[in-house]
């Protein structure tokens, strides 16, 4: 009897670490995602426990080296060593999780894509790439200075985001911008038609990599929807007129720490409780007054070219809003989120603080969803045109509250306009929804 026991225990002993074993294998694989913490929800810069650091690892951007993470270091020093399996050691490493979960803008989870469901790598199509190579040069070079100048200060740059579920690295970033960088450089110097137009040089040099729309509400999405975004030219005034009644304001600089507007809609701004005799005036400065239509605009679009009727002209870009989340679908006019604006020396797009948004030039730029897809991502965009295949290359150097989160729309910066029929005139050219590559360098 006693023999019995024992061995009846130890078969018991064994069954219950197979179930374990089991047990945190699926738990592994299959992490849950309607139970994550308020660590896992935010994506911080914290340390994960260990039985979560392979799958949160996509994620979470643990910064071990200015510019890489501590997950990209380690496959950056495979790539180094030459090892004849060093990109079948990476692939090992994503195979552990190839879920990403995807954030809002106060990274918090939202819901999880594989990665399959969005990329496929590809040739590029036989066409001619277009864009203007001064512009893109200026915006290649202003996003690369970007992450050398503040990316200890701006860890949402270093985030691999979803296309770290193929292998995409920050430092892969970085060296496709480099590498950009000099054939431009070169091309420009030799007064030649640009490498980067040519796609045999582009399929040599690059992957490419397809990017399926992903939209949670629309699963039959399949090309990337494309909008367009502009600077628009308005006349203001310095003062309040008739006219000119609406104003921008700009926050001082004491509104570091005091967040007395966070408190306020926009539609408390426009009732006046910033103008004399409004419960908050002297506590921001009235940069412009316009017309409503010409604020919609420059809220919509982030930045403003103001001609002043006293002949000064400038442009006004975003600084900070009052925290309110923009409502997807919801009209201009009734949204509650409100921005504060200062003078700037040319258009601006991403940057964690208005002193360092990058000076981005039309043609050339993407807004997009820089926290899961990634500051700097080069991109092409495809059309049919005229039963010919159009491509068209930007860099993703801007974003948006639309964006926030967004797997299936860009934002493409179309120029400086007048008036809405101009630009109206304009972006029908344009299309709606295109194929979208991404190229990282090989």
């Amino acid at each position: 009897m006693v023999l019995f026991n024992q061995k009846f225990r130890l078969a018991l002993g064994c069954a219950g670490l197979l179930v374990v074993s089991l047990a945190s294998s699926y738990l592994y694989t299959h992490p849950k995602t309607k139970q994550l913490t308020p660590q896992e929800q935010g994506l911080t810069q914290q340390k994960n426990s260990a039985s979560l650091q392979s799958y949160v690892s996509l994620t979470s951007n643990q910064a071990a080296h200015p510019l890489i993470s501590r997950w990209e270091k380690s496959v950056i020093t495979e790539q180094k060593i030459d090892k004849p399996n060093a990109h079948s050691s990476q692939q090992d490493l994503l195979a552990a999780s190839t879920s990403y979960p995807v954030v809002d803008e106060f990274k918090k989870y939202k819901y999880s894509v594989n990665g399959s469901q969005v990329f496929t790598p590809v040739k590029l199509p036989a066409n001619k790439v277009n864009f203007n190579q001064t512009d893109l040069l200026t915006v290649l070079v202003n996003t690369r200075k970007y992450f050398q100048d503040y990316a200890s200060q701006d860890p949402d740059i270093l985030r691999t985001g979803v296309l770290a579920t193929q292998g995409v690295t920050v430092e892969d970033v970085l060296k496709t911008l480099d590498f950009m960088v000099t054939v431009l450089n070169e091309d420009i110097t030799n007064r030649r038609t640009t490498r980067l137009q040519d796609p045999k040089f582009i399929n040599a040099n690059f992957r490419v990599i397809k990017w399926t729309a992903y939209n949670p509400k629309n699963k039959q999405q399949k090309q990337l929807r494309i909008t367009k975004y502009a600077v628009f030219t308005h006349t203001g005034s310095r003062k309040k007129t008739s006219t000119y009644n609406t104003a921008i304001y700009s926050l001082k600089d004491n509104s570091n720490n005091d967040k007395f507007y966070t408190k306020y809609t926009k539609q408390d701004v426009l009732s006046g409780i910033y103008e004399p005799g409004g419960r908050e005036f002297g506590k921001v400065k009235s940069l412009a007054y316009l017309t409503r239509t010409g604020l919609e605009e420059a809220l919509m679009q982030g930045t403003i070219l103001i001609n002043f009727t006293n002949g000064y002209k400038a442009f006004f870009n975003v600084d900070r809003n009052n925290g309110m989340s923009y409502i997807r679908g919801l009209k201009p006019t009734a949204q509650k989120r409100y921005w504060y604006f200062r003078e700037v020396d040319a258009i601006k797009g991403y940057g964690y603080k208005i002193d360092a948004k990058i000076s981005i030039k039309p043609g050339v730029t993407f807004a997009g969803d820089v926290l899961n897809v990634g500051l700097g991502k080069v991109i092409i965009i495809e059309q049919t045109k005229g039963g010919r295949k159009h491509l068209q290359m930007g860099v993703m150097a801007d974003t948006g509250g639309a964006f926030l989160p967004n797997l299936y729309q860009l934002d493409f910066l179309a120029g400086i306009f007048q008036n809405q029929k101009q630009f109206s005139q304009y972006i029908s050219q344009l299309p709606d929804y295109a194929t979208a590559y991404f190229l990282v360098k090989k």
